[in-house]
């Protein structure tokens, strides 16, 4: 039988300008506690120019998941903001 084995990884998102990281954290914010689950949690904390990230996960699998999903919003987000 298997073990799980806790896992986690921070982001960390650089923007040119406080106003762009504060607008990249607004439209990904909202999805914070939206698709988190019981295998995967997320915080997000701006400093600055900085986004930082971090998915907390029960396993591997889940932390993958939770990886593509966060850089998926990321740059969801980015490419809108640049219309």
């Amino acid at each position: 039988m298997a073990t799980t084995v806790p896992a986690a990884i921070t982001l960390e998102c650089s923007y040119e300008s406080v106003a762009r990281a504060e607008l990249i954290e607004r439209a990904i914010s909202q999805e914070i506690g939206q698709i988190d689950d019981s295998r995967a949690q997320t915080t997000i904390e701006r400093e600055e120019t900085m986004l930082l990230i971090e998915v907390n996960a029960d396993d591997l699998v889940a932390l993958r998941a939770g990886l593509n999903t966060w850089c998926t919003l990321i740059e969801v987000a980015e490419r809108c903001a640049e219309c």
